[in-house]
């Protein structure tokens, strides 16, 4: 980068001259010309820095090359340039083209340096006028970035240049050489303020006094840090926004931003009542839109970060990071009929017992061979595993034989009256318990119901993604759209569909948590209920903040309002005050428990068991009768 600088300066500093015509100059006495670098030197070196690049600008009709000379003398650090055009009224176009290139130069030294100061000089209206519109529209100048526009013209010949130097750091040095003591006065634009409005005299200079200030502000003051009067900015809100509004809802963040930058503010609603997205022919809609054609200042709805979205408009500092997550319609109360044989006791117990009551009559029928051969012609091992299965379901049974085998007999008895215990409390509690189903818990459960509508919000940075995707799971999310899997709508439409079609089981909704807590919120207001739950998958995280119009020197100072919003927690605590049932719902229980008698619809599982039981052993006797006919012994 030092290269490319230093590059630049030896380059510039030959007083590269982009000439259009040759129209003589006018005439400038030395002395005129020392006065008014004196001014110049008095007025920049009281705000100068070492670091900074001093550009020169000039249509011709001022002689600056002198003034240039002068300057170089003064050896500034960071060095010097002077670009200069000379206009030619009958070829404008040409004049305009030159600029443009001039103005690209300018740009491309600022973006390389430290910082840039670019005085302007110049007593031609059409040339500033011009210099005004490229510079706006080559996004040339930063808040970083100083202007000084130095002319003779008096102040009313300069309404031209009010947009520009009220949007950015500029200062108007008017000279007034009319009289034997040359005097200089410096003013600066309120930003904010109609085309008309007269300019703030800050400082003024003669040949006598020096640079004095004539009032409280510095040279280049920070205009947007707080403003002097209390202009009303155009804030862009969605539908939504302005319903909690009137319905009580105090804005706090858009309060404290008011007070603390001092303006008051007036709110603008999109026409499609969308966050926004680009369209074909590459403008923005939605809150988007309104900021990019300048319509609002900045929008009071954080918008998620994307790098679309950064390219045309400005994001402050994070307000927060959200992810997203599914809402659903939480299932009716259900009886799990077979919770009696599931629920008690876990699979695995149910193995266990099963595979000790296979293996003890194994292990005592080779037991019995070893210690005595006639018990094991009376006791085989089918004997014993029926004798165990009439213990476990706690029938009598008469103990016989060796010690070691009514010890075993004994252990088998302690553990079955532990287990039919527990079995039986357990069961009581289980008949009392409701399930509430709770399918989609995530983005491949709703893509393994094709039944089930996806509502996404139109124009978010998700839609743009899963949108964009080629490959994964967010690809098959956007080939659902051709099959009707898929609907797009506003936060206002929000509402109304999770009343509605979510509500009916058919639907889910899918955005960030912030507004699916709103959804919630307003919904446990409305009913007292929870009738709705979130999925354990969180789902594309985004990075929230607000949005102003780019390169708009409001921006940094919001953004620094933002920090000191969040690093006091206000932020959460106006989301808790705004969304008063905040998190009631974000854990809704998946089981609930009754007082009620037991019904069929409790223990019709039971009775399953029974029926297939003696359906089996029918079959079986008749197929035992039809072999014994075929097969007689």
């Amino acid at each position: 980068m030092a290269k490319t600088v230093k590059s630049l300066l030896c380059f510039l500093s030959l007083a590269v001259v982009v000439t259009v015509g040759q129209l003589p100059r006018s005439y400038v006495h030395r002395k005129r010309t020392t006065l008014l670098t004196n001014a110049l030197e008095s007025l920049l070196a009281a705000e100068s820095h070492p670091r900074c690049t001093l550009i020169f600008l000039t249509d011709g009709s001022i002689s600056t090359t002198s003034v240039f000379i002068e300057f170089l003398s003064l050896h500034f650090p960071s060095g010097m340039a002077l670009l200069e055009v000379v206009l030619d009224d009958q070829n404008n176009i040409v004049v305009q083209a030159n600029l443009s290139q001039v103005v690209d130069k300018v740009r491309q030294l600022r973006q390389v340096s430290w910082c840039v100061t670019v005085v302007v000089l110049s007593d031609d209206p059409a040339f500033l006028a011009a210099f005004a519109e490229w510079s706006l529209k080559g996004r040339l100048l930063v808040w970083s970035t100083r202007l000084l526009v130095v002319t003779r013209l008096p102040l009313p010949e300069l309404h031209h240049l009010h947009k520009l130097l009220s949007m950015t750091n500029s200062m108007l040095f008017v000279v007034d050489d009319t009289l034997e003591d040359t005097r200089c006065s410096v003013f600066i634009h309120l930003p904010y303020t109609i085309s008309g409005t007269k300019a703030m005299k800050v400082a003024s200079w003669t040949t006598h006094q020096g640079l004095a200030l004539t009032t409280h502000l510095p040279l280049f003051p920070d205009k947007f840090y707080k403003f002097l009067h209390k202009p009303t900015l155009s804030v862009a809100v969605d539908q939504n926004h302005i319903r909690e509004t009137e319905g009580g809802t105090k804005d706090d963040m858009l309060n404290f931003l008011a007070q603390a930058i001092n303006f008051t503010y007036k709110y603008v609603v999109p026409p499609d009542n969308s966050f926004g997205s680009k369209q074909t022919d590459g403008s923005w809609s939605g809150l988007m839109g309104m900021v990019v054609r300048e319509e609002a200042e900045f929008s009071a709805d954080p918008l998620s970060l994307s790098i679309a979205r950064a390219e045309v408009v400005d994001f402050t500092m994070p307000l927060t990071i959200q992810y997203s997550r599914i809402l659903a319609s939480r299932g009716l109360p259900e009886i799990d009929p077979w919770g009696f044989l599931f629920t008690p006791l876990a699979p695995l117990v149910w193995v266990a017992i099963l595979a000790t009551m296979l293996m003890l009559p194994v292990v005592m029928f080779l037991l019995s061979s070893s210690f005595s051969r006639n018990d094991s012609k009376e006791d085989n091992w089918i004997s014993t595993f029926f004798s165990l299965f009439r213990i476990l379901l706690q029938q009598d049974y008469m103990v016989s034989g060796w010690w070691w085998r009514r010890l075993v007999f004994a252990v088998w008895m302690l553990m079955s009256l532990v287990l039919v215990k527990s079995y039986a409390g357990t069961l009581m509690s289980v008949l009392a318990v409701r399930h509430i189903e709770q399918p989609y818990q995530t983005l491949r459960d709703l893509l393994d119901s094709p039944s089930t509508t996806m509502i996404w919000h139109r124009g978010s940075k998700n839609v743009e993604y899963i949108k964009s995707v080629e490959s994964g799971i967010y690809r098959e999310v956007a080939e659902t759209e051709s099959r009707g899997g898929i609907k797009y709508q506003t936060l206002f439409e929000f509402f109304h569909s999770a009343d509605t079609l979510v509500r009916r089981g058919d639907h889910v909704l899918i955005d960030i948590e912030i507004i699916i807590s709103m959804i919630v919120s307003r919904d446990v207001s409305k009913t007292g209920r929870c009738d709705f739950y979130l999925s354990r998958e969180r789902l594309l995280p985004s990075v929230l903040a607000l949005i102003g119009q780019k390169n708009s020197p409001l921006v940094p100072v919001i953004s620094r309002m933002v920090m000191s919003i969040t690093e006091a927690g206000l932020y959460y605590q106006w989301i808790k005050q705004r969304i008063p049932n905040f998190t009631t719902c974000s854990f809704p229980p998946t089981k609930i428990t009754v007082s009620t008698s037991l019904s069929v619809d409790n223990l019709w599982g039971m009775f399953v068991l029974p029926v297939t039981g003696l359906t089996l052993s029918a079959l079986i006797f008749c197929l035992e009768i039809i072999t014994h006919r075929i097969f007689p012994v």
